[in-house]
């Protein structure tokens, strides 16, 4: 990945990017269109694997972010947390607070329920704050589960 421009604002502590990635609500997944690139926000779980950073996504089996997680395989990502406008006398002096986390990495379908059923329930994890969630099969079996690990990330804060 890219060195970070403002090396001040970089947040290096494992803890404390796992602390931010908490704090956030919506993932902002970015995938290869021809061209162009196609920026979706999906809800999202997360965990930690042997140290990587690793990315549930739910939603239908079809469509275009699903057709494009299986041509590509890979993707990029945004989250954020805090952003508070700082006003200034003057335009120049305008700045924002935010908390910020953005990466890439390979992107694939879940096949397996159990695979299916952790991921389900770090999505769940993250916008409720809960962890005592049961999944039917049918609905296990329906839903589409993408996995991104991150390969890359960077985690940044201004407060």
């Amino acid at each position: 990945m890219r060195p970070m421009r403002r090396q001040d604002r970089a947040v290096t502590d494992p803890e404390k990017i796992s602390a931010v990635i908490g704090g956030c609500q919506v993932l902002r997944l970015g995938l290869q269109d021809g061209k162009g690139v196609y920026v979706v926000p999906v809800n999202f779980g997360h965990v930690l694997e042997n140290g990587r950073h690793v990315f549930y996504i739910h939603g239908a089996g079809e469509g275009r972010k699903a057709d494009l997680v299986r041509q590509n395989g890979w993707a990029g990502f945004e989250l954020d947390a805090g952003y508070a406008l700082q006003g200034a006398e003057e335009a120049c002096g305008y700045t924002a607070a935010f908390r910020s986390v953005i990466g890439e990495g390979p992107i694939r379908v879940v096949e397996t329920a159990a695979e299916k059923r952790r991921g389900l329930a770090a999505v769940m994890r993250q916008a409720t704050g809960r962890e005592d969630w049961t999944f039917p099969d049918g609905a296990v079996d329906a839903v589409c589960v993408l996995r991104l690990e991150a390969a890359e990330l960077a985690c940044k804060e201004h407060l």
